[in-house]
């Protein structure tokens, strides 16, 4: 990945609709360059999704801190978490807890919803949820 890849996923990332071709005026490529650029990265597993992140005046998001069973794996945990509808983002994290995730969802309802089934999950002993107020 090179310091045109890294603008690119710098553009698709705070533009995510930016067409081909402004993504090209921007860095100096055609359009075609840029599709072939942004196939490889997909290819690559460097762009692992395309995402609409909905804005919370439309909806509602939270941050959910979780703690797992050391007798789990938490890369196991990890995998059925990211299978849950309205988890936007898994990170394993260091500290006191072991995953942190980020719910994206209409409504507090379907947040609630969320936790629920997370709390479910095998491994998982211990959740904390903040939900998100303001985010710039």
């Amino acid at each position: 990945m090179d310091e045109i890849d890294k603008e690119m996923i710098k553009i698709l990332k705070s533009h995510g609709r930016a067409t081909y071709s402004d993504i090209g005026k921007k860095v100096g490529l055609s359009e075609g360059a840029v599709r072939k650029r942004i196939r490889d990265l997909v290819d690559s597993g460097v762009i692992r999704q395309f995402t609409i992140k909905i804005g919370l005046t439309e909806g509602t998001e939270a941050i959910t801190l979780i703690s797992v069973n050391p007798s789990f794996p938490t890369s196991r945990v990890s995998d059925i978490l990211r299978k849950i509808p309205n988890i936007e983002t898994v990170y394993e994290t260091t500290g006191q807890y072991d995953i942190a995730v980020i719910i994206s969802a209409l409504n507090i309802v379907e947040v609630n919803e969320c936790i629920e089934k997370i709390r479910r999950v095998d491994g998982v002993v211990n959740t904390n949820t903040m939900i998100i107020l303001r985010s710039w």
